[in-house]
């Protein structure tokens, strides 16, 4: 029997998206252009949200906490996986790898909560529109906004200190594009039998009670609007929802094909695909739903980029 290597691991190896030369890149710049347009979108957003005081309601404060997560989910990941495609080993210390691996579990959780919080606010705008107001009160919406981020952070913390307590010893290669979970777990030499209970047990609560809100959540929301006498205001209602609904259906999608599917096609090649989806193309992909199919956003951004020309126009005349 060969010994084991049992030196300490102090570093380790992102292989990245793929090993073929000629794709780096080309991969390289769409992911780069991806980036810049997850950073425009989101901050872009969330300035937009903060300045527009039409845009202070509930569904807004929930809207800007939610970009605020995708950037930086997105940032989290991406800048490490570009360099994976300039470097031809893209090395990541213990610590980093340690603090990245907690920070996209705390931004993930967190997203998966902010939007069952979002869908409540739904529930209430068209369930209960006399009682909105009081049901979203500035108080209810921050402990509604505070709670995912403490939830997140502790299980993110915990799961962290778990997976970094293992003793890694037989090799320091990850097959992924960041640190997580799965590949980690594949290069320990300790027994993972309680480190992978917890994993599923922590993710199957989050997820299932997620979801389960959304949802119950959305039989009220399409009943209530189906029990509508005016074609206008189903109409009005449905607009109101339809981004959430798409954000809500790409993202738990993408998790349910991730997480559910049969253990015999479960490969690491196929999480990084998952993995890029939701890391990096859903934060793209979350500005444009809201902003494209949200007539409020719409007006908003049109009026800052008005307001931008008349300064614009004005400076020029002073000169």
């Amino acid at each position: 029997m060969a010994p084991i290597n049992c030196t300490p691991v102090t570093e380790f190896i992102l292989l990245g998206l793929t090993d073929c030369q000629e794709l780096k890149m080309p991969l390289f710049v769409v992911y780069l252009s991806i980036y810049l347009f997850t950073l425009v979108g989101n901050l872009g957003l969330i300035w937009v949200i903060r300045t527009d005081a039409r845009l202070r309601t509930p569904m807004y404060f929930f809207l800007s906490h939610l970009a605020f997560v995708d950037f930086c989910c997105s940032s989290v990941v991406t800048p490490k996986m570009l360099g994976n495609f300039l470097y031809k080993q893209n090395l990541i210390s213990f610590n980093a790898c340690a603090a990245q691996l907690g920070s996209l579990l705390a931004f993930m959780i967190a997203e998966c909560l902010l939007l069952a919080s979002m869908v409540y606010d739904q529930y209430a705008a068209i369930c209960n529109p006399l009682l909105c107001m009081v049901v979203m009160s500035p108080g209810i919406c921050i402990q509604l906004v505070a709670a995912p981020y403490s939830y997140s952070i502790h299980v993110a913390l915990f799961h962290t200190i778990l997976t970094f307590c293992l003793s890694y010893c037989h090799s320091n290669i990850i097959n992924h594009f960041y640190c997580d979970d799965m590949p980690l777990l594949r290069l320990t030499c300790s027994d993972t039998h309680s480190k992978q209970l917890w994993i599923f047990a922590c993710a199957g609560i989050t997820f299932i009670s997620s979801l389960l809100t959304v949802c119950v959540s959305y039989m009220y929301i399409i009943s209530a609007i189906l029990r509508m006498h005016s074609a206008n205001g189903r109409c009005k209602a449905f607009s109101t929802c339809s981004s959430h609904m798409v954000a809500v259906t790409i993202f738990y999608g993408t998790l349910i094909f991730m997480y559910l599917q049969p253990r015999s096609n479960h490969s690491l090649d196929a999480d990084k695909i998952a993995s890029v989806f939701y890391t990096v193309i859903i934060p793209m992909l979350n500005p444009l739903i809201y902003s494209l199919q949200n007539k409020e956003v719409k007006e908003a951004l049109k009026k800052v980029f008005i307001n931008r020309n008349r300064g614009s126009e004005f400076m020029k005349f002073r000169k």
